[in-house]
């Protein structure tokens, strides 16, 4: 538990307010019962002094921790079936220097989330196993604490860890690959996986157009620092009208060659834009469940949002 005094020094330097923050365990609405470790923030100071009114506790529980989903696209009615020949996967999480192998209970028409549990419980039990390298005994925990979801006919694996980096030496990751000729990486939907880690090195980049275009011409020219290059897919909008199209040979950094009805016979940009007040994005692939990057990262920003959130509500008068 920590205790911060606030204060409005601009106008009630003197009126100090105290803010509580404490890591607490409850069990919250919709989690079936489960306890739940969150930051909370609370205050014995009102937002009203007159009426006294008080301020509602707040709650804090997200948090970043490296993921892995499998495509969702294979099984049968959320079943699966493993046998000898598709059974084993590796797993490595975090920066550990080497990739472990567990062996998943072989069995006929396994629901998803039987099969999950028998996951979570082979890759829990890996820093005891034969194969722990102990290299790797700093990562131990990432893959005791790991956890394993069925959810939307996907296998999502969570590190056992808490980062501020989804990449890098210092990252939070999960990576799932094939063990030889064994077909589980595939047959579980693996082969076609979206993880944090490869979300985190996407990056969408857009550029001003520069000068004004005319539909149906070529080439768009652009601001520099996107790299796109032919074959690239392109975004282009203005606020109101909008085109997608892909940038074909010749093109440059600044410079993109558009597909035209004379040069292509069809048309890649169907509008007109305006120099300075239209821009164009370059695609790329990415997580069909993802949403929002999170404003807040770790820890010290999440504690600085509650602390903000209870000042803004306090009445410093009195």
């Amino acid at each position: 538990m920590a205790t911060v005094s606030v204060y409005d020094l601009e106008n009630y330097p003197d009126n100090s307010k105290t803010i509580t923050v404490l890591l607490k365990s409850i069990v919250p609405i919709g989690a079936e019962g489960d306890e739940k470790w969150v930051v909370s923030f609370d205050t014995t100071a009102y937002s009203n002094n007159t009426n006294r009114t008080a301020i509602q506790d707040m709650y804090v529980r997200d948090i970043k921790a490296g993921w892995l989903n499998s495509s969702g696209l294979v099984g049968t009615s959320g079943k699966f079936t493993i046998n000898e020949t598709s059974k084993t996967l590796g797993i490595k999480i975090d920066n550990s220097a080497n990739t472990y192998y567990i062996e998943l209970d072989e069995g006929t028409n396994i629901t998803g989330d039987a099969l999950a549990a028998d996951m979570e419980t082979k890759i829990r039990a890996i820093p005891d196993s034969g194969q722990w390298n102990s290299v790797d005994d700093g990562f131990k925990l990432a893959y005791k604490n790991a956890s394993v979801e069925f959810e939307h006919n996907k296998f999502k694996i969570i590190a056992g860890s808490m980062s501020k980096y989804y990449n890098g030496s210092s990252r939070t990751s999960v990576a799932v690959t094939a063990s030889g000729s064994d077909t589980a990486y595939v047959k579980l939907g693996f082969d076609l996986a979206m993880s944090s880690e490869i979300m985190a090195g996407v990056t969408l980049k857009e550029a001003l157009v520069t000068s004004s275009y005319t539909a149906d011409t070529t080439p768009l020219s652009v601001g520099a620092g996107t790299g796109i290059a032919a074959g690239s897919a392109v975004y282009i909008t203005d606020g109101s009208n909008y085109d997608y199209f892909t940038a074909l040979s010749g093109t440059t950094d600044t410079s993109i060659v558009v597909p035209t009805s004379v040069n292509n016979n069809y048309v890649g940009i169907a509008n007109s834009y305006t120099a300075s007040v239209s821009k164009i994005q370059v695609l790329s692939f990415g997580d069909p469940e993802a949403g929002p990057a999170p404003a807040y990262e770790d820890v010290d920003d999440v504690i600085r949002f509650g602390i903000k959130s209870m000042c803004n509500q306090i009445d410093f008068s009195s």
